[in-house]
């Protein structure tokens, strides 16, 4: 591994805070980081992590610094001002793990490149517990050099890293994952729904089905930990954060000509349950408001 002596973090929410603490764990590194909430830096620094004062002051501290945020909105608001373009230096590295706009993410890679640094995207996948037992799936869009050189750090946070192709593959890769992931949530959703109906019991519908052919990730988790049960709360991947994901996919297919049916239907289901007052919820809450 190069030697990166300062790992910065920013961003200890639902998903980086866990992160962040495995990096702190396992990386052998100096690790700092920033967070708006001064509960989530007191926990890190309990665990041996250290508190910056600002965006600023973690740029100018770190060799790599590494994103955990909720949309490209977020990460351009750290990017500019006094931020990361402003005061990053010559051979720094910022890695962004958050789902992000993939024009942003090239803009990015691209004004940093003009200051000799370096860009990757490499967001995320998998749940809350994943990010807590080190076993995410990252998806990382960078060159074949600079994939070799952060791999090992993504390593203290991920079993699975997977080398996309150059930098925005990354995104582009984790949007699909998650329109796909919608898709099949609102067809798990569907499928509770008619079930109820009919007098067969959604557990006993899933269960069924994770033995045949309609067997999923989805199904196993969203389906039958959230759907099922009813279990939808806030502090999770709400309905508003999947909509802003869905977004990205759409944009992706107007650039490229396509109508993706599918997906803008589940983007109106999505905007539904938020019309209804559901978007704070873990985003399976779609199926509370089936035929409502």
């Amino acid at each position: 591994m190069p030697a990166y002596n300062t790992i910065g973090f920013i961003g200890l929410g639902v998903m980086g805070e866990p992160i962040c603490r495995n990096l702190v764990k396992k990386s052998g590194k100096r690790v700092i980081a920033f967070d708006l909430a001064a509960d989530r830096l007191a926990r890190l620094q309990a665990e041996g992590g250290e508190a910056a004062g600002s965006v600023a002051d973690i740029v100018r501290q770190s060799d790599l610094l590494f994103l955990c945020l909720p949309s490209a909105k977020h990460v351009r608001a750290v990017f500019e001002g006094d931020g990361i373009l402003k005061n990053i230096r010559s051979g720094q590295i910022v890695v962004d793990l958050g789902t992000s706009s993939v024009s942003q993410t090239r803009e990015f890679a691209k004004l940093l490149q003009a200051k000799d640094a370096s860009w990757a995207d490499a967001p995320i996948a998998r749940t809350r517990q994943a990010a807590q037992d080190g076993t995410l799936s990252v998806m990382v869009g960078a060159t074949p050099a600079l994939y070799a050189d952060i791999e090992p750090l993504i390593r203290c946070f991920a079993t699975d890293v997977t080398h996309c192709g150059d930098v925005g593959s990354g995104q582009v890769t984790k949007i699909l994952n998650n329109m796909v992931l919608f898709e099949t949530v609102n067809a798990l959703a569907e499928a509770v729904a008619v079930a109820k109906q009919n007098g067969v019991d959604p557990k006993l519908l899933l269960d069924t089905l994770s033995k045949g052919s309609a067997d999923s990730f989805a199904l196993r988790n969203h389906g039958m930990k959230a759907i099922v049960p009813g279990n939808f709360p806030e502090r999770a991947f709400s309905t508003e954060y999947a909509l802003k994901d869905l977004s990205y996919a759409l944009e992706l297919a107007a650039d490229a000509g396509l109508k993706i049916r599918g997906a803008e239907l589940v983007g109106t289901v999505l905007q539904e349950a938020i019309d209804a007052g559901s978007g704070d919820n873990y985003f399976p809450v779609i199926a509370k408001h089936i035929g409502r």
